[in-house]
Order: structure tokens, then C-alpha cells, then sequence
């Protein structure tokens, strides 16, 4: 007798622990840890994950497992365990924990069947399998588990005779074509073209053509090529002259791409005293987490792939992670160059069934190396060898619903059980890396020179209250204004770099200073041109702009601040020559519209390009050698602490777009607080003077990273309520904390309402606090009960949003 440990898909205190479940006779050699399961949970069947296979049980009665839904494990054995850390770790389920791990497809409402693996013949199955097979290469699940067929499946599947194929409902199925191939040989298609009729010119023209490419080719192509349609084909496969198939083709998101190899390039002095520490650990099999800290265009990417290489030498895997907004073209371009098809790419642009492809050729071992923005951390590699993380600043490693990991410990923390590498890229390492770095935590490596020992670019930053001063109301300065004009001039291209989207930020009565808000949030609408709307982009609500100020009737009402769409207009009136491509959340939202206009860019089909945070990172055109950034500021004035420290990394990295190649590069910066150290140190791109004036800062306000924070937030739709839940919380944690941690709160959220709910917070500053874990999680498991009156309490450790 065989019982599974099974952690159920349903998501609450009471249920966030292994049930177990009898495993019936048939499925005793098939089920296995890792493999998702249907089981009986009260009146409901439910999908669950079988953490443990084991003899016996503490309880009595035991239910039966209904079926497997898995011919192989989807969860290898280290991500098990991993999925018991991030429930620590995070506190959140371990239900969380396990799906955050698996592709979209894997997590949907799903018609599973079992196919014949490419190659395999019916006649290698056994008798009983041979004649489902016989007549289909695939056969549906529940036939299957009628007629007991499993356990022949399970064998037929370990001799890689046999695959799943999950059909999900709604969300992705697997990619088929059409396939036509000659049925006889050469010789006898000859023959046959003979004997065909004279008035069969379409078909002859089909089978003259498979005499001389004497294979398969899928239909759609074979009807462009030769200029005949479907049925002519249809003809001659009824004649048995040709045959027809449909075959399983994994969707590749660069198909159409051909990628010019590349081979490693010599490393200059600095990359090889940088990479040789990194190939020792990679040598010796040793954990070690590596700080590589080096300017914008310093040459990070080439070492990050020699790395790779040696690791691929080994006949290991490698993770490589960027940002999701730098998942450029690119990027891809590079790892793709080097490595080819042993690259699977990971990001939010694929489709549901592109991702699935992707995760299914990692899962094959396909692959050796995944590329991909934060939850390719969790790829299902076995025997990883690196793995990398590309600009380690990037708060988008932060995931801000459960589980709330951050990419970086996740990979520290299979690094260790791989012992193997962890690489840190960044040109303006986060505070509390380099802090580690500065205590031995990390291997700190540098960089302190761009490639070919190309000048970083020049800065200048103007005061626009000067500018206001001055009398030019617009949003250019004069001096931004000029340089644009000299770079249409000298046929170079330009990149204008703006904080935020949306084409002003609020609509506001400058009689009375009224601004137009959403009713169910606390917070300002935006004005978007496109449709003429106001909209909320917390909740989603959405209003016309109002004529008249709803305050004091005046005409008055007008637009404030700044947004992409309003600088395009105001570049069309002032450089109407000016050709400007505008990249921002509006223009990218359609699929391989990032690519394209990057392409038309890079092509020369445009001077200026124009856009928000997606263009400040992994850009490396030749031609561009000015870089304005219009609102330096926006992001200074947010209740977050670290707001300078953002600004400044935001414009090191947009400042290193210029002059990365043979021409000089310009930086302009405009700003309303030029005093402020974040923009005066960016100018001079010196980020060890600014890591001593945050680091004072940040201690002084007992931040990280010499603190660590916890951010409890409650909302409900009474304020009352929150208030109340809040204030007892507070004192909960006080009386449980040692008198070196900092209490804050209850306060008001920075954004008071989202979604008519109150929102009320406490925040935890702690050194070190061996209780705190366990007093957060009775906090969570108290509330728990209390959701079903509305009230809701999360809980965000290390969080990287405040507000």
C-alpha cells in the first residue's frame, strides 16, 4: 500500500498543510513526487501536487487519489524543497509557492491526451496500447484511465515511446501543421506523372515538384510555393501518390529570425581579472555570489557569456535573468548568437502557448540555457551551473503579489543547492548589495571603464525654473532645443527620455485648484488624449474631462504635467522635420510592436526616439549621441525611501544610451531640484559619492540595509474597521517585538483608497528579530478567519513599494 502527501489547490489557513491520499493499485509504480494529481476534497474534485510518497499514514480512513494528471514529475525534487522555503520565506501557502513555478498553461482548466513521441512507431508499444494507437496518434485521457491503460502508458512514456499533451481549455494548445510528403520513390513519381492525364496541369506541377525535393514540406508553403490550391494536393494524396499528416511544431516566438553566430571576443584586462574569479568558482563547484559592478557599457553582457560557455563546457545549465523591460530584441539577439537553439526565452510577450513551448523544451533538456524576466528563476533545470541577473537593481525582481519573492534570494538560494555562481550585473548596484559587498558578503568585481576606453558621456543639468525665468514656457530648454536641431543636422539620432506615461498627468481649475479624482481611490485622474478620457490607474475608472470646473463652474480647467504623447505634439510644432517614434505602455501594448519600432530605430527611420522607462535600459545603438531627460524629478517627490535612490539609477542608466559607440555622446538633464544629490551625482555618474550620501541618509532613518522591514497593509471597505483592525495589530507586534525594533503606525496608506477599501499600514524596522516571523504569521492566521467579512490583511517582507 502507497500513501501521497498531496498539498490541495485550495488556498486558506486550514488547508495549508499535506493531506494524505491512498494511492489505488494501478497507479502504484506511476505516481510520483512532483506530479500533479486529482484528488477528492469534500464534495469537490481538485488539482494538488504530491510532495511525498510513503508507506504509511497517521490517519485511518483515507480517500483515494481519482487520477494522475502527469506522466512525469512537473516539480523536480529541488523545487519541492524550494517551494517550502518561499513558503517560509514569504509567508505565503505552499499552494502559491508550487504555481508560481509553472507556465500560465499548466494552470488552467485542461483536456489532457497521450501521443506517440516523434519517432516512435506503433509497432514498439504493447499489445494492449497497439490498438488505440493504431488508428490515431493520440489518445484521450479518459479512455485511457476507463480501459486501465496506465500503467502500459507509464512504461511506454519511460522508454520515450509515448508524451502528454495537455490540451488546456481557454488558455494553449500545442501547435500542429499540416505536413504533405512523396509516397513512392523518385522513380516511380516519375511514372505516375506520366500516366496522369493532359488536362492535369496542377497536379503534375505538385508531383514534379516532389521529384525534385524528394521530402516532406508543410501544405501552407507547398501551395504558396507552386501556385495550386488544397485540393489539387487533396487529389493526389487519394491517389495514394502523396501522403498527409498533421505534426507537432513547438512555437518559436523567432522563427522567422535567422541569428548571425558569434564567437567569444578577446576580453580586455579588466573583464579578465573580473571573469577569472567567476570561472573558479564555475571550476571548482563552489557557491559564491559575485557583485559585478561596472559602468553603462562596460562590457558586462561578454562575460556574462563566456561564463555560460565554460558552465555549457561542463555539460551544465545556466539561468540568465533581465529585466522585463530590458528583454530587449537585443538581448535576445546576443544569447541567441552565441548559444543558438540551446537558448529557451522567457517573457511576458509570448503567448501562453510560446511560454509552455519554451518551458516544455527547458524540461526536455533541449535547452542549456534560459533567458528570461523574473519567474524564469524558477526554470525546471536539474543541474544548473550559473545563474545570472542582469541590472540587480531593478525593482521589477520584486513580485508584489503572493508569493512575494525577490528573484535575487531565489537565486541564491538554488545556487546553493547547485553550489554553483551567482552573478550580480549592474551598473548602479541597489544599497544593499553593494553593502554586502562592502562587508564580504559578496564577491565584489569591477568594471571601471567603458570598452575601447570610449569617454562616458558628457552631462549637463539645467534648472527649468531658470528657463521659466527666462520666459520659455516650453517643455524643452533652450540648450535641449538647439542640441536637437544640431543632431537633425548632422543626421544623428536623438532619444528623449520622459518618467512616466499617460499624456498629462491631472486635469486641474486654476481658479480654484480643484483636481479631478477618482471616486473610488484617493488619488488624481490622468488625462488620456487618445480617447479623450480621464482614467484611474489604480481601479480602472474612467470619466470624459470636464468643461467646466465642477467646483466653481469656471472655464479654467486645464492640463498639468507632462506625458509622452503631449511631448510628441509639442516636437511636431517645434521640429516638424523631426521624424520621433514614441515608445510607452499606449504604443508597445500589441504584440512584437517593441521589436518593430526598435527595428524602424535602429534602420534610421527616425531621429528621435521618444519614450518612458522602457527605453532607459540595454539599448545599444551607434548613432545615438544625445539623450534628454525631460522630467528628472517625478519620481523624488513619491513617499518612498528609496525615491533618490531610484532617480539616480534611472538616469545613470538612461545617460549610458549615448555615445556607446565611435561618436561622443551628450547628456542633457532637466529638472525643477538640480541641488538634489541623486541628479547632481548622476551627472557626474559617480556612484560611490552617492552610495556614501544614501547610505548616511538611510542610517540616520534607521533604513535599509541597515534595517530590514516588514510592511503589514489592511483595507476594508469601512474605515472604522481598518482603523480598529490596524491599532490592534500595532500593539500585537509591540508587545511581541524586543525594544530594538521600530514600530510605525497604524497610518494611512500613501494612496488612502483603492477600489472604495480603506487602506491603513503598519511598518516593522528590525535588526534582528528571531520571533518576528512567527509573530507575522499568527497575525496572518487571525485574519484569516476575518476575510469573510471583507477585511484584508497582507503582509510584505523586504517590500520595495510602500505606498
Amino acid at each position: 500500500m502507497k500513501i501521497a502527501s498531496v498539498i490541495v489547490d485550495v488556498p486558506a489557513k486550514q488547508t495549508d498543510k499535506a493531506f494524505d491520499y491512498l494511492i489505488p493499485s494501478q497507479w502504484e509504480e506511476t505516481i510520483q513526487p512532483g506530479m500533479r494529481v486529482v484528488v477528492p476534497f469534500g464534495p469537490r474534485h481538485i488539482q494538488g501536487f504530491v510532495i511525498e510518497v510513503k508507506r504509511e499514514s497517521e490517519f485511518k480512513q483515507l480517500r483515494e487519489i481519482i487520477e494522475p494528471m502527469d506522466l512525469e514529475p512537473v516539480l523536480n525534487h529541488e523545487l519541492l524543497k524550494l517551494g517550502t522555503w518561499l513558503t517560509d520565506h514569504t509567508l505565503c501557502f505552499k499552494i502559491f509557492a508550487f504555481q508560481v513555478m509553472l507556465p500560465a498553461a499548466l494552470k488552467a482548466k485542461y483536456e489532457k491526451k497521450v501521443k506517440l513521441a516523434p519517432g516512435a512507431d506503433v509497432a514498439d508499444l504493447q499489445l494492449p496500447l497497439q490498438s488505440y494507437f493504431s488508428n490515431s496518434s493520440t489518445l484521450n485521457w479518459e479512455i485511457a484511465l476507463k480501459n486501465g491503460l496506465v500503467p502500459y502508458l507509464q512504461r511506454a512514456s519511460a522508454e520515450g515511446l509515448l508524451e502528454v499533451l495537455y490540451e488546456v481549455k481557454e488558455k494553449v494548445r500545442k501547435k500542429h501543421v499540416h505536413v504533405i510528403g512523396p509516397a513512392l520513390g523518385a522513380q516511380d513519381m516519375k511514372l505516375e506523372l506520366e500516366r496522369l492525364p493532359g488536362n492535369a496541369e496542377k497536379q503534375k506541377q505538385v508531383l514534379a515538384y516532389f521529384i525534385e525535393h524528394h521530402s516532406e514540406i508543410e501544405l501552407r508553403q507547398l501551395t504558396e510555393k507552386i501556385k495550386v490550391s488544397s485540393t489539387t494536393v487533396k487529389a493526389l494524396v487519394e491517389k495514394k501518390l502523396l501522403w498527409e499528416a498533421e505534426k507537432e511544431v513547438y512555437r518559436d516566438p523567432y522563427e522567422n529570425r535567422i541569428f548571425e553566430r558569434t564567437s567569444p571576443l578577446p576580453l580586455t584586462e579588466a573583464q579578465t581579472t573580473a571573469i577569472k574569479p567567476i570561472l573558479d568558482s564555475i571550476e571548482g563547484n563552489q557557491h559564491e555570489v559575485f557583485l559585478l559592478y561596472g559602468v553603462t557599457g562596460s562590457g558586462k553582457t561578454e562575460i556574462y557569456l563566456q561564463s555560460i560557455q565554460e558552465v555549457i563546457e561542463k555539460g551544465k545549465e545556466a539561468i540568465v535573468l533581465v529585466p522585463e523591460i530590458a528583454l530587449t530584441p537585443q538581448m535576445v539577439n546576443r544569447f541567441k548568437g552565441r548559444f543558438g537553439d540551446q537558448v529557451a526565452v522567457l517573457h511576458s510577450g509570448l503567448s501562453a502557448g510560446e511560454k509552455y513551448d519554451e518551458w516544455r523544451k527547458i524540461q526536455r533538456k533541449q535547452v542549456k540555457v534560459a533567458v528570461g524576466a523574473r519567474s524564469a528563476i524558477f526554470a525546471p533545470f536539474e543541474n544548473i551551473g550559473i545563474i545570472i541577473i542582469d541590472e540587480e537593481h531593478e525593482t521589477s525582481y520584486k513580485q508584489e503579489e503572493m508569493p512575494r519573492y525577490h528573484a535575487k534570494d531565489v537565486a541564491i538560494e538554488r545556487a546553493k543547492t547547485y553550489s554553483c555562481p551567482v552573478v550580480l550585473g549592474s551598473a548602479t548596484p541597489s544599497l544593499e548589495s553593494f553593502a554586502r559587498a562592502q562587508k564580504k558578503v559578496y564577491h565584489l568585481l569591477s568594471l571601471p571603464t567603458r570598452m575601447n576606453n570610449q569617454a562616458l558621456p558628457s552631462v549637463e543639468i539645467i534648472d527649468m525654473r531658470e528657463e521659466l525665468r527666462a520666459g520659455n514656457r516650453s517643455m524643452f530648454s533652450t540648450k535641449l532645443f538647439e542640441m536637437l536641431k544640431d543632431r537633425l543636422e548632422k543626421n544623428q539620432q536623438s532619444v528623449l527620455f520622459l518618467n512616466k506615461r499617460g499624456h498629462s498627468s491631472f486635469v486641474m481649475c486654476r481658479d480654484c485648484g480643484y483636481v479631478v479624482s477618482c471616486p473610488n481611490c484617493d488619488i488624481s485622474l490622468t488625462y488620456h488624449r487618445a480617447g479623450v478620457q480621464m482614467k484611474c490607474h489604480y481601479c480602472g475608472f474612467e470619466s470624459p474631462v470636464p468643461k467646466i470646473c465642477p467646483e466653481c463652474s469656471s472655464e479654467y480647467i486645464r492640463y498639468f504635467g507632462t506625458g509622452t504623447q503631449k511631448v510628441e505634439d509639442e516636437l511636431g510644432k517645434i521640429l516638424p522635420e523631426a521624424r520621433v517614434i514614441r515608445m510607452d505602455v499606449d504604443t508597445t501594448g500589441r504584440k512584437g510592436s517593441h521589436e518593430r519600432l526598435l527595428k524602424e530605430f535602429q534602420d534610421g527611420k527616425a531621429d528621435i526616439l521618444l519614450g518612458t522607462q522602457m527605453i532607459a535600459k540595454g539599448l545599444d545603438f551607434p548613432n545615438i549621441t544625445l539623450v534628454g531627460v525631460l522630467s528628472a524629478d517625478t519620481m523624488l517627490h513619491l513617499p518612498d525611501f528609496r525615491s533618490s535612490e531610484k532617480t539616480f539609477q534611472l538616469l545613470t542608466q538612461v545617460s549610458g544610451r549615448a555615445g556607446r559607440h565611435q561618436l561622443p555622446g551628450e547628456v542633457i538633464i532637466q529638472t525643477y531640484t538640480p541641488e538634489h544629490y541623486s541628479i547632481e551625482l548622476a551627472g557626474t555618474q559617480n556612484y560611490d559619492l552617492f552610495y556614501q550620501r544614501e547610505m548616511f541618509v538611510r542610517k540616520m532613518h534607521h533604513y535599509p540595509p541597515f534595517y530590514f522591514l516588514a510592511l503589514i497593509t489592511v483595507s476594508h471597505e469601512q474605515l472604522m474597521t481598518v482603523m480598529s483592525a490596524t491599532e490592534k495589530i500595532a500593539r500585537f507586534l509591540r508587545s511581541q517585538v524586543s525594544n530594538q525594533a521600530v514600530v510605525l503606525g497604524p497610518s494611512v496608506s500613501p494612496i488612502a483608497r483603492i477600489n472604495n477599501r480603506y487602506r491603513y499600514q503598519c511598518l516593522i524596522k528590525y535588526k534582528r528579530e528571531p520571533n518576528l516571523t512567527k509573530t507575522l504569521k499568527t497575525i496572518i492566521d487571525q485574519h484569516q478567519n476575518e476575510a469573510k467579512n471583507g477585511l484584508l490583511v497582507s503582509v510584505d517582507v523586504n517590500p520595495f513599494i510602500l505606498m
